[in-house]
Parts: C-alpha cells; structure tokens; sequence
C-alpha cells in the first residue's frame, strides 16, 4: 500500500479544490487519507487476490475522484477513466490530473448508460445502492471483467437485496473483500466482487 507520503502533493490539491467546490464535507477533510484515499486504494486487496493482470478501469459516479485518481497514482501502468455526469466535478478531477500530471487518467462527462465501452475492473463507490449501480455496471463488462462495488457494513443487506437484479442481469457476487479503515473506531468496509455469469 503506497503510504501518506506519497500522496501528500495531492492531498495539497485536493483540499484546494475542495475549498472552491465541497467535494467532500469539511468535516471528513481531516480524514481525508483515512476515509477516502486509503479507502480507494483498498482495491490493492483485490489485485492480491485475482492478479495483475488488467488494463484499464472504469470508476462511473467518480465524484472528486474516488477511487479513481488514488487509483491513476498507485497504479501507473492501469489506464483509469474518471467518468461523472457532473461536469463541476469532472473539471476538478480534471485540475488535479493536471497539476499532478496523471498521463494515465482519464477524464469524461457523461452518464453512464451512455458511455459505451467495455472495461476489465469497474468500480464505484459512494454512488447508490448495489441494486441500482449493476443496473449500470453489468453491461459496461465483458465475460472476463470484474465489477467492484465499495460498500459499508450494510453489504450484505445490499447484496441481498439486489438477488433478483443480479438473476436477471446473469450476474452474482463471486467475493466479498472486507477490510478495515486506520481510524481509531471500528470502520469495516467491503469490496464486493461481481462477475458476468
């Protein structure tokens, strides 16, 4: 896992950004590694598992960024396509792409659903609820792809309520990767992992 340090310069930026345009609350700027970029870069427990072997990543309802430019940062040889409806966003992602000169990452202002391509790795996170988000995600992946959704401790309530979507879209959740965040109260999070069937 690449540590604070690494990312101290875009911490910098981000906050910079976040003072023009709340990406995210003020409050959660203190744990901003904690919280979000430590968070985004969790997928590393993903690659641990099934491999290195991707080339690119889609991140839809990427927000100010996350997981995406975490992700552009810790995995320089992945190229990651930032993609959210909300051009304000897509501007901020955009600024700090630029100030950190982040060639692999890539910045589009669309909506999902019509954004064809497909992609190796979708992620999402912070978007809506898992039976919403596969809605979107199942047909940007190929029979060899990975969809994989950040999710909280509600997880399992999630996955349980998206079994009839999953049938129909012939999917299911193959993995549920669950790990902590360093803060000092218990914060379990979960990579739930989806494959075409």
């Amino acid at each position: 896992m690449k540590t604070k340090d690494f990312f101290n310069t875009y911490i910098n930026i981000f906050l910079e950004q976040n003072s023009k345009l709340n990406l995210i609350s003020k409050n959660d700027e203190k744990f901003l590694w904690e919280k979000h970029i430590y968070d985004s870069i969790s997928i590393e427990k993903f690659f641990e598992k099934y491999g290195y072997n991707f080339k690119n990543i889609l991140d839809f309802g990427t927000g100010g960024g996350f997981p995406s430019i975490p992700i552009a940062l810790a995995y320089p040889e992945l190229s990651v396509t930032a993609l959210d409806s909300i051009r304000k966003k897509i501007n901020a992602v955009n600024e700090i792409k630029e100030k950190l000169n982040i060639p692999n990452l890539i910045t589009i202002c669309n909506r999902v659903e019509n954004y064809n391509k497909k992609f190796d790795i979708i992620t999402t996170r912070a978007v809506a609820s898992l039976e919403k988000i596969i809605q979107y995600a199942i047909p940007k992946m190929n029979n060899d792809s990975y969809f994989i959704a950040y999710k909280s401790m509600k997880a399992q309530e999630e996955i349980q309520e998206a079994q009839k979507t999953l049938k129909k879209l012939n999917a299911k959740v193959i993995d549920i990767i669950q790990y902590e965040l360093p803060l000092n109260e218990n914060h379990t999070r979960n990579l739930v992992i989806i494959k075409k069937i």
